[in-house]
């Protein structure tokens, strides 16, 4: 909850990413608030107070995937949401003249987005989403040690830089400093 919480506040494309982690953390315990607390949480060092926050965070989590239908795959409401919001800052972004560099970003990056589109069965997402599964899906691969190729380097470098300007421009834009 912590990590979430300073992440949401100062990187935004960092908390969605960690929040699918999340998300997937939550299925390998079947969504069982009890698992949960006696293999998971009890494993960080907590106060008394951290813990039971962390525990009845994770609880509401489960229930709220359970809710939304989500113990099987796909992403909570709260994190499509979150999701939406970046895509609109994202496309205010490229509207605007007061932001060129984030435009070039994205124009060095539209190559590798439109090769994830056209690979992807899911092209009906928003460009972002796609580019948040690529950054995941590299993500699990370095997890599980495996290889990535030099193209999947390039194309990830490219998106991630593409991320990090939205995500600067979003916490500029939560404290009142962007100008579109």
């Amino acid at each position: 909850m912590k990590i979430a919480h300073q992440l949401k506040d100062t990187n935004i494309a960092e908390y969605l990413l960690y929040m699918w982690q999340l998300e997937d953390t939550l299925r390998a315990y079947g969504c069982d608030a009890d698992r949960l607390r006696e293999d998971y949480v009890s494993r960080f060092q907590l106060t008394d107070d951290e813990r039971r926050a962390e525990e009845q965070w994770l609880a509401d989590l489960c229930t709220m995937m359970r809710e939304e239908g989500k113990t099987k795959g796909g992403h909570l409401q709260m994190n499509i949401g979150t999701l939406s919001l970046m895509t609109d800052l994202h496309l205010q972004l490229l509207q605007s003249t007061k932001h060129p560099f984030y435009a070039a970003a994205y124009y060095k990056a539209l190559p590798f987005i439109v090769e994830l589109r056209a690979r992807s069965s899911r092209t009906d997402v928003p460009e972002l989403e796609n580019c948040f599964e690529a950054l995941y899906g590299v993500m699990l691969l370095r997890l599980q040690q495996k290889a990535v190729t030099p193209q999947t380097q390039e194309a990830v470098s490219h998106i991630s830089r593409l991320l990090a300007l939205l995500a600067d421009a979003w916490r500029k834009d939560m404290a009142g400093e962007l100008e579109l």
